[in-house]
C-alpha cells in the first residue's frame, strides 16, 4: 500500500524530478511571490536549526543556497550580499577573534 505524504513546503528545484524519477509519484505547484517569500524565511528557519544541530559544510551551503534565493527575491545578487558582508567586516569587523561585550557606556544622543 502506498502511502502519501503531505508536505507544503519549498524544496529545491529538482526534487520532484528526483521523485518521479525514483518511480513515485509527486505534485507539486508554483509559490506566487507572497507565498515563496513566507516559505523562504520558514526554510531559512528550518536550515539554521539543522545547521546548529550539526554544523557541517552541507548544512552551511543550504543556509547559504536559500539566503541566495531571498536575495534574488528582492532584485539582489549574492555577490551584492558578499560585497554587502566584506564591507560590513571592513568598518565594524567580523567574528573571527571571538570578542565578547561585557560592558559599554551608554552613547548620548
Amino acid at each position: 500500500m502506498t502511502k502519501t505524504l503531505l508536505f507544503g513546503k519549498l524544496v529545491r528545484d529538482r526534487v520532484p524530478e528526483i521523485i518521479i524519477g525514483r518511480g513515485e509519484a509527486a505534485t507539486w505547484h508554483i509559490a506566487d511571490q507572497e507565498e515563496y517569500d513566507r516559505l523562504l524565511r520558514e526554510k531559512l528557519s528550518e536550515e539554521v536549526a539543522e545547521t546548529l544541530a550539526n554544523p557541517s559544510l552541507t548544512e552551511f551551503s543550504d543556509v547559504l543556497e536559500v539566503i541566495d534565493a531571498m536575495a534574488q527575491a528582492k532584485g539582489l545578487t549574492f555577490d551584492d550580499v558578499l560585497k554587502a558582508k566584506q564591507e560590513r567586516a571592513e568598518k565594524r569587523g567580523g567574528f573571527t577573534k571571538r570578542m565578547i561585550l561585557d560592558t559599554a557606556d551608554e552613547m548620548k544622543p
